[in-house]
């Protein structure tokens, strides 16, 4: 259970907050397990009041946690490995780097051999606990890895992928949450220009949104067949979804895809 692991997040950033939060609203969930780290703890005072752990040493939540999760920026994925190293027992830690771009292979450059490593990509919705987290691991048994799926599907959901597409998983996953963001951005300003106000506006994009995700995951169809249901013939739907076309909406969204990926896979 992970109500019963003691779960370290160094460098909590963005996404390790958001990864806090979604743990710390986890029925049973002992806020003492959590430990966060960061150089300036006063921007962790929230979650100490919370009851977590908040701390500057890393090595010192590594000695205390038994997960560890490595929530800093890739290129400081080697050093805080070097930091942590002395205090990582390969027998009790599975170590999680949230990073984009390192490589399991990069990471037992300093690892010893037979340590348990996994790389995970989650997305900022943890904090209400409705991310997708696609994972990978290595030297991980069947329960190391279910343990490590149920904290990850403590926030949302998870997948287990091939390494290979972990950067893929990160562009469709985790960039795309900006994507969708992006689209209702312009969605809502349309429907300000057509005459609501903009509270009014977000709330019907934001349930329309919601609506039509939830649509794909009840039913379980491709979007085109829920599309077909209101595209009536002459009717104002398709007029709208041909001129999005004809400016290039899908073609725009599937380039955006490709060239996240490609910064990622140089």
């Amino acid at each position: 259970m992970i109500t019963n692991v003691k779960i370290a997040i160094i460098g909590c950033g963005n996404l390790g907050a958001s990864i806090a939060n979604g743990l710390l609203t986890i029925p049973g969930f002992d806020p003492e397990n959590l430990i966060l780290t960061k150089r300036n703890t006063s921007s962790l005072s929230e979650y100490q009041q919370r009851g977590a752990i908040i701390l500057s040493d890393n090595l010192q939540a590594v000695q205390m946690a038994d997960l560890v999760i490595l929530g800093v920026k890739p290129y400081n994925v080697t050093p805080i490995l070097n930091e942590i190293l002395p205090g990582i027992d390969p027998e009790r830690h599975s170590i999680i780097s949230l990073a984009t771009g390192i490589t399991l292979s990069e990471m037992y450059q300093v690892l010893k051999p037979e340590t348990i490593a996994f790389r995970a990509m989650p997305n900022i919705a943890a904090d209400i606990q409705e991310s997708v987290t696609c994972i990978c691991s290595q030297n991980a048994n069947k329960e190391q890895v279910e343990l490590v799926t149920s904290l990850f599907n403590s926030i949302g959901f998870t997948i287990p992928i091939d390494e290979n597409l972990m950067e893929a998983a990160t562009v469709l996953g985790a960039c795309g949450i900006a994507y969708v963001l992006r689209f209702m951005r312009a969605m809502i300003q349309g429907g300000i220009q057509i005459g609501f106000d903009s509270v009014t506006a977000s709330k019907i994009v934001n349930q329309t949104v919601k609506g039509a995700a939830e649509l794909m995951i009840q039913k379980n169809i491709h979007p085109e067949a829920a599309i077909d249901k209101v595209t009536t013939p002459k009717g104002c739907t398709i007029v709208g979804l041909n001129e999005m076309e004809h400016q290039g909406f899908s073609s725009a969204m599937v380039r955006g895809v490709i060239a996240s990926y490609d910064k990622i896979a140089k």
